[in-house]
Formats: structure tokens, C-alpha cells, sequence
């Protein structure tokens, strides 16, 4: 199984977008949803209106949905689940997940998921990975997730598989928080990567490859035509290169939103001319 889930776990809808990927490259059919009420506070996330053949009025409600992909080159077939974070009731949520992870037969479930952090966009993205089980990190080569604080639907989600028996893993792909606007094909496009590899499910990224060199070169732009913010993203590249050398000289916090909603006024605009 794998599980992405729109909120606190999806900077620039990278998570979602790389199971959304899934559901296409494989043509999955949708066979469950998860029923959004009790999980949901409808003043927050509100349903939304949609016309059908231009004339129906129907109502689209947040909603978890669950497809099967099957994978004809690989050992194992796709149940992927598409969701949105919850409200209310995240236990019971989760024991629902793994519910139909378990009566669908599903021996692994992956999560995705993607956060803002102050890395820079000129440089090769730096995955973590973390599972269940100490000996399914060692066997998946992944680490031991050293992280304290908030947690979203994700964590609490491999929690629950803890409990459950049900190994999990969880694949995190940062975000330069300067270009926080989705989409992220270079976070989406990693995401796939490793999991591809992780499971030994052969992915075809040549296209989100073509979006990413895309993506890179028109962040550039916006960078190299602002002083400042080239020097913004010079400081996060010595970071990245020099991590125990102590400290460096530090642009303040504000360059760093303020190269945040340029750049974002700029993707829209772009998004919007083609």
C-alpha cells in the first residue's frame, strides 16, 4: 500500500502528486473511499460544488480514496490511497487504513510525505527514509527517524502500524521553503525514485524529468535577476556543503519570505501563461 494525504505532510502538494502519478502510470481503478463524516469538520474543509455535464449540481466532499494498480513488470500489484489529513478521530482513521491494507493483502505500507526546509534548490535532494522496525530499516537500508515535535497524519499513521504488526515505511522528500508554491516535480520525482527502488516496482520518470529540468531552470531565473536572493540561496548551498564548519554568514529570516512570495508570484505567473 502506499498512502499520501493532502495538509501538514504535503508541502507543495509533492506527496499527493507522486501517488496521484501512481494512480495514472498504472491506470488504478478506484474501489473504496473512506466516508469523510466524523473524520472531518465541514466548516473547515468545506465540500465544494461542482457541475456535471454542465447542468447537475453535485457535491464533492473531502474524501481518503483507495485504488489498485496493478503492475504487471513487478512481484507485487498497488493499493494506493489518496487523502486528505483529518480532523477528528485519527486513531480510528488509521485502524481504517490498515484495515483495508490488511483485507486487499498488502504486506508493506509506504507513506509519502514532504516538508518545507531550508534547502536550496540548486542541489541534488537529499531523501530520508525511515521504518517501523528495527529490522526492516536494516534490511530497506533506511535509519531510525530521529525527529521530536508536532507530527501529522503520517506519523500517527506508522504508529498505528507499529501496534498493528503492519510494517511500514516512510519516505520524506524536502521542500526549499522559498518555493513553497506546488508543484515540486524535483520532490514528487524523488519520492517515485526511491520508492521504485524500495520495492522493486520499475517507474518510467522520464517525464517528471522533463518537468523538473523545467522547474529548475525557471527558479533560476527568478533567482539570478535578484541580488539578494542569490545571495539567499548561495548561503543554504553553504550549508549543504559545509555542515560541521560552524556557522555562516546568514542572510536575515525576512530575505528568505520575501524570496518566498517572489517567487511564488512568479510560478503563478508563468502557471497561468501556459
Amino acid at each position: 500500500m502506499v498512502a499520501a494525504f493532502e495538509g501538514w505532510n504535503d508541502a507543495a502538494d509533492s506527496a499527493t502528486d507522486a501517488a496521484t502519478w501512481l494512480v495514472g502510470a498504472f491506470g488504478a481503478h478506484r474501489f473504496a473511499n473512506v466516508e469523510p463524516e466524523g473524520f472531518f469538520d465541514f466548516q473547515s474543509r468545506r465540500p465544494e460544488v461542482e457541475l456535471v455535464d454542465g447542468v447537475t449540481r453535485d457535491i464533492r466532499w473531502p474524501s481518503t480514496e483507495c485504488f489498485t494498480a496493478y503492475a504487471p513488470t513487478a512481484e507485487r500489484d498497488l493499493v494506493v490511497v489518496i487523502g486528505v489529513e483529518p480532523h477528528y478521530r485519527w486513531r480510528d482513521f488509521c485502524a481504517t487504513v490498515i484495515h483495508v491494507a490488511r483485507e486487499t493483502g498488502c504486506e508493506l505500507l509506504v507513506t509519502f510525505g514532504a516538508l518545507l526546509a531550508d534547502v536550496p534548490h540548486t542541489r541534488p535532494l537529499q531523501l530520508v527514509g525511515s521504518a517501523s522496525d528495527p529490522e526492516l530499516v536494516t534490511r530497506l537500508g533506511l535509519e531510525h527517524s530521529q525527529y521530536e515535535g508536532p507530527t501529522g497524519i503520517v506519523g500517527v499513521l506508522h504508529h498505528e502500524c507499529r501496534g498493528a504488526a503492519m510494517p511500514s515505511v516512510s519516505l520524506w522528500a524536502p521542500v526549499p521553503h522559498y518555493v513553497a508554491a506546488p508543484p515540486d516535480p524535483v520532490a514528487t520525482r524523488a519520492l517515485l525514485d526511491r520508492f521504485g527502488s524500495l520495492v522493486g516496482v520499475p517507474l518510467d520518470l522520464h517525464g517528471l524529468d522533463h518537468q523538473a529540468e523545467e522547474w529548475r531552470r525557471r527558479v533560476d531565473e527568478v533567482v539570478a535577476a535578484d541580488a539578494d536572493a542569490a545571495a539567499y540561496v548561495r548561503d543554504l548551498e553553504l550549508r549543504v556543503e559545509a555542515p560541521d564548519d560552524g556557522p555562516s554568514e546568514r542572510l536575515e529570516p525576512a530575505s528568505g519570505d520575501e524570496l518566498a512570495d517572489e517567487l511564488e508570484r512568479y510560478l503563478r505567473e508563468q502557471r497561468g501563461e501556459s
